[in-house]
């Protein structure tokens, strides 16, 4: 019961965000009651942080399995994106800001956990871009890396961005493009601009 009680509590944060969704509409959903839930989870806030928690090591799983693969650095970044969003529903609801506002607490040690895995993934990435003649050999790649997590914490500021001007999706494509023009060499160029240039369905495999 708890796994279900996560996944639905998960679905349900995600859709509607972690300040509108009670504990009654999360049993409601379930079909149980919220005594049921208050026998795995104290409160509230111990079930926002075992959800964060619980969906951070199913994303963190999925992007391990994408950077096992090791296909082109360029690709696998755009791979990584569309998992990413597939599993948090485009951040419509804007998880990580509500998080960071109403659950500080939980938000910092998240942030802590998400450094973490995208220090190591991305910094295997940009060596590997290096290696291969996409990215400009005279970047310094434990700087960049750390900008890049950076910068993805930032457009997900709903009061810097916000979502009536700025989808998730399209500010994910737009930082995407934005970084790696930054880094890549005339070759890595080249694979960026078929990756922008065609539909997401139809994007190229290298």
């Amino acid at each position: 019961m708890r796994e279900k009680i996560l996944a639905i509590a998960a679905d349900l944060f995600l859709s509607y965000g972690f300040k509108s969704v009670t504990m009654d509409d999360i049993a409601n959903k379930i079909g149980i009651s919220k005594k049921t839930i208050y026998l795995h989870f104290e409160n509230k806030t111990k079930l926002v942080e075992a959800t964060t928690l619980h969906l951070f090591d199913l994303i963190s799983h999925g992007i391990d399995c994408i950077c096992a693969l090791e296909k082109n650095p360029i690709e696998e970044i755009y791979d990584i994106k569309r998992f990413v969003m597939d599993h948090l529903k485009d951040e419509k609801s804007s998880p990580q800001y509500q998080l960071q506002k109403y659950y500080p607490s939980i938000f910092t040690t998240l942030k802590t956990k998400q450094f973490s895995v995208m220090q190591d993934c991305v910094l295997e990435n940009l060596k590997r871009g290096q290696k291969q003649g996409l990215y400009r050999k005279s970047i310094d790649i434990e700087f960049i890396s750390r900008i890049y997590f950076s910068s993805m914490l930032a457009i997900k500021d709903k009061d810097l961005f916000p979502l009536k001007i700025f989808s998730m999706n399209m500010l994910m494509e737009h930082y995407l493009e934005y970084h790696l023009r930054g880094i890549c060499t005339s070759q890595g160029l080249k694979i960026l601009n078929q990756f922008i240039n065609q539909p997401t369905e139809q994007q190229i495999k290298i």
